[in-house]
């Protein structure tokens, strides 16, 4: 196997997502790893992991800054799909009432406060099983090209898209799709069966193909085996281009949906499986997520040094809690982490 962590800092990373750069010398950028391969680096010892990712992380990544998102459900609950993980299911007795898309004001008003409180990017959920055109996907438009006027990445998660819908949401000046593959290929059916795994593909080369950066990543800890968790990841780094953002979920699990039995994720098994993901997607922007607010201080602290430079925070993640924004502004502080700076583009 080869050594990844064999780097050079000569070259800088601007650590955004939605800019590309050439690799520093000596970080191998791979497109071609093998199951075992991905294995062999999951299962080192944790603390030789972590070094190896950290080497690669800060080679690339030379300010080891961290970027913060905001992340707001635009459209809650009522979804067709039935994602065993997901409380906005409307098959699923979760609590989780369907509401109509939000307004544009409202939407840009949230952003705007997550600028004024450090966010670089502001990503914004809809419960859709697909996007549909006509007024409600204008809109959608109307808050991509309002969040960009103030000078933040703009991210979407709106389920399924066709090339067109892509184009126009790149037109509107999207930086990010977000569109998960969830798990392992093999795992995926015991998950989800409202959409296939090619499904998920074929927006993700959509929305490649139309120029907008891939945010996409998965989820750990709906029982799934160490070779599901590896061949997610392994899946994620042999595309032809890596995702500029990987998103790393923890389950959270919620009452009333199938998974709500699943055992809490461990510390370690979210390390392993950020620092795995540093290694071999060393230019991408990887994302605390989901289930931070069940993590003490200092396994998000672990998870960082284990190459994770990317948080969401502040209210809410989507239908699931996320910690409160002063306790995150206290815990980087208190580690001196300092975040990247919002910036106006030009």
């Amino acid at each position: 196997m080869p050594d990844t962590a064999t780097v050079s800092s000569e070259s800088e990373f601007s650590g955004h997502a939605h800019v590309a750069a050439p690799p520093p010398a000596g970080v191998d950028v791979r497109h071609d790893w093998s199951l075992s391969e991905v294995r062999a680096l999951y299962e080192l010892p944790l603390l030789d992991l972590v070094h190896k990712a950290q080497t690669v992380h800060r080679a690339v990544f030379v300010d080891n800054k961290v970027q913060l998102c905001s992340l707001l459900s635009i459209k809650t609950g009522g979804c067709p799909e039935d994602c065993s993980y997901c409380p906005q299911a409307a098959r699923y007795k979760t609590g989780v009432k369907a509401e109509k898309l939000m307004a544009v004001p409202d939407v840009l008003d949230a952003a705007s406060k997550a600028r004024a409180a450090g966010a670089t990017r502001f990503c914004m959920g809809a419960a859709w099983r697909e996007v549909k055109d006509g007024p409600q996907f204008d809109s959608v438009l109307e808050m991509v090209r309002g969040v960009r006027a103030l000078g933040m990445e703009a991210c979407a998660t709106l389920g399924m898209l066709s090339e067109s819908q892509a184009k126009r949401l790149r037109e509107a000046g999207l930086s990010a799709y977000n569109h998960n593959l969830d798990t392992s290929p093999e795992h995926y059916g015991d998950i989800i069966s409202t959409r296939t795994y090619e499904d998920r593909l074929r927006t993700l080369n959509r929305v490649r193909d139309a120029g907008i950066s891939v945010c996409c990543g998965g989820i750990i800890g709906m029982g799934e085996s160490v070779d599901d968790r590896c061949n997610l990841l392994r899946t994620l780094a042999n595309q032809e281009h890596h995702p500029e953002s990987v998103p790393i979920n923890a389950l959270v699990a919620v009452e009333g949906t199938p998974l709500q039995e699943q055992q809490r994720v461990e510390t370690v098994d979210m390390v392993r499986t950020i620092a795995t993901a540093r290694i071999l997607m060393p230019q991408s922007m990887v994302r605390l997520s989901a289930g931070r607010q069940q993590m003490n201080d200092e396994a998000q602290l672990l998870c960082m040094m284990a190459g994770a430079n990317s948080l969401f925070f502040g209210e809410k993640l989507l239908t699931t809690g996320n910690p409160e924004y002063t306790q995150d502004m206290a815990l980087l502080e208190k580690a001196g982490i300092r975040p990247l700076e919002p910036r106006q583009e030009g």
